[in-house]
């Protein structure tokens, strides 16, 4: 379950909002003298490659339980349209792996947690071969009890870190007082589990830790998350045309606002601009080489054009006042009607729709291809290939290693199977039904079902929308033409945890874009911003960087 967001969120509260699905930053850790004690950091700066990484790597076996009805392509998810009866499931964990350990774990939830002795998690301890005792902290603040919760000497036997809390001390704690899982699963070991064995490995590879394998990761799709999103049902009604350069998108923009009649063109469209304008994308991939030098996201004139742009979208009034005044759901202002285009999490097109079609059947929204902003092809950076990871206590033994892993096996089961199945919906009766082959959750479904165990370990990426196949087409096409134009970026996979000393070096970026795009600030400020940005720090990071470029001999491909 998602909460709602606000208009205009933060990128972390955008992120946090959208766990089940996004994929963002990263962080991690070298064995390198340059980057690590050698250059007077700790063991948890820089990061791991090379012949260490490949030694740390789980094997990949990639499942055969099930085939989707729309194949991968270009980074995409898979897709499914159908929900099969429970009776031809495929099996992807045939026996218990669970020992019977009584586990605690700490995750994030957005909602009420159903408490202990619900029917939906005692069939998953019945299923797995534990016993789950959540720790559900209210996702919106997750960040804060995680810090005193790592802090502390009293750790759950598991806990889920997503990687935007990967600031201040949480990365030094990862290292300290997190199991290395390699012993378990390095190499071969993980045909033991074959459902982890079938994840990819460039999201293993951002599980590496301070040189160990300490996560289990939810993997991501290589394509964007963020999506421009348009009422395709109006757009055919009315006659307008998708714009395909930022030029047709502004005077698309003239065509379509009416304020009198309570409808404006957009909402901030900000996260689209940075790929229409082919911007770098966040830490840690947010550096280039130009002429053998490092230059950052900040600093390049890209990031300030598409700044200017979406400015000149507000001072034409083309902006929902809800934007502007960073308040409301712009999903809901959108799906109302009162909003024409807006970006959000991909995820947003089945769940919009979803609510729509009930009252409205004919309710279609759509995703406009990203476009170079003059138009032609535009640069896509690729996505991190994990960003959520759940890590075991150093201090658990053996047998609760192994069961937190049997748990793992289990929740990173494929759709398809009648593992996920019960991951995803409870009990068939209870929880959900399946009438015409379409799954739907009945009231105590909602109350209990909600995505925690999405955080332990999931599949590779899928999307399964059976009730609205043609979403799920949608979304899996969309993705498949957004990923012809993926580049990867440089340290593109890496797990890289930044000095502590540089922790809050980018804080003020995100507030000055906010301001200036809304015209409380000049784009003249951020100029000013990225001048200090280099003295007090961003000049030295460079440098950090330039060694830890120089040591791996990693770019972009």
């Amino acid at each position: 379950m998602t909460p709602n967001s606000p208009s205009t969120p933060s990128r972390r509260r955008f992120l946090g909002s959208s766990v089940v699905v996004a994929a963002a930053v990263g962080g991690g850790m070298p064995l390198l003298a340059a980057c690590g004690g050698g250059s007077g950091g700790s063991k948890s700066e820089g990061t791991t490659t090379g012949k260490k990484l490949k030694d740390i790597l789980p094997a990949f076996v990639p499942s055969e339980a099930v085939t989707p009805d729309v194949p991968a392509k270009n980074g995409s998810a898979v897709g499914f349209t159908t929900a099969l009866p429970a009776g031809r499931l495929a099996v992807s964990v045939p026996r218990k792996l669970g020992q019977g350990s009584e586990l605690s774990i700490m995750a994030p939830l957005w909602g009420t947690s159903p408490g202990q002795g619900n029917p939906y998690w005692t069939a998953m301890d019945e299923a797995v071969g534990v016993s789950v005792k959540w720790q559900n902290q209210d996702g919106n603040t997750y960040g804060q009890k995680l810090g005193a919760v790592l802090a502390s000497s009293s750790i759950p036997d598991a806990v889920v870190v997503p990687g935007w809390e990967l600031g201040g001390k949480i990365p030094s704690a990862i290292a300290n007082k997190f199991a290395d899982l390699g012993p378990y699963l390095s190499g071969d070991k993980v045909k033991d589990y074959p459902n982890l064995a079938a994840v990819p490995t460039g999201a293993w590879q951002r599980a590496v830790f301070a040189g160990k394998l300490r996560g289990l990761p939810m993997p991501a799709e290589s394509t964007p998350n963020i999506t421009p999103f348009y009422r395709a049902d109006v757009f055919e009604e009315k006659g307008y045309e998708v714009p395909t350069t930022t030029r047709e998108f502004y005077d698309l923009c003239k065509e379509i606002n009416a304020p009198k009649s309570k409808v404006w063109a957009c909402g901030d469209m900000t996260w689209s601009a940075y790929v229409f304008f082919g911007v770098l994308p966040e830490k840690p991939y947010y550096w280039k080489l130009v002429d053998g030098k490092l230059v950052n996201r900040y600093e390049t004139p890209e990031y300030l054009e598409a700044l200017e742009w979406s400015r000149s979208l507000y001072s034409a009034g083309f902006v929902h006042p809800d934007a502007k005044a960073e308040q409301g759901d712009l999903g809901t202002t959108f799906a109302a009607g009162n909003a024409l285009m807006y970006n959000a999490d991909i995820s947003d097109w089945y769940g919009k729709t979803a609510v729509q079609r009930l009252d409205n059947p004919d309710f279609r929204m759509g995703a406009m291809d990203f476009f170079a902003h003059d138009g032609g092809a535009p640069v896509i950076y690729e996505a991190s290939p994990s960003n959520i990871w759940c890590f075991v206590s150093k201090k658990a033994d053996k047998k609760t290693v192994e069961d937190v892993l049997a748990l793992a096996n289990y929740t990173a089961a494929p759709y398809g199977t009648k593992e996920q199945r019960l991951k995803a919906y409870g009990l068939e009766g209870t929880h959900h039904t399946l009438k015409d082959g379409v799954l739907a959750k009945t009231e105590q479904g909602n109350n209990q079902v909600f995505a925690t165990y999405e955080y332990i370990a999931t599949s590779a990426p899928f999307r399964a929308y059976p009730d609205h196949p043609d979403v799920a087409k949608g979304v899996i096409e969309w993705q498949q033409r957004q990923g012809a134009h993926l580049k990867k970026p440089l340290f593109f996979g890496m797990q890289i945890q930044e000095p502590t000393r540089f922790t809050e070096l980018n804080a003020q970026f995100e507030d000055l874009e906010k301001d200036i795009v809304r015209g409380r600030r000049k784009v003249g400020d951020m100029q000013q911003q990225v001048s200090d940005w280099k003295t007090k720090g961003g000049d030295k990071l460079r440098d950090w960087y330039k060694k830890l470029l120089d040591e791996t001999g990693e770019s972009a491909s």
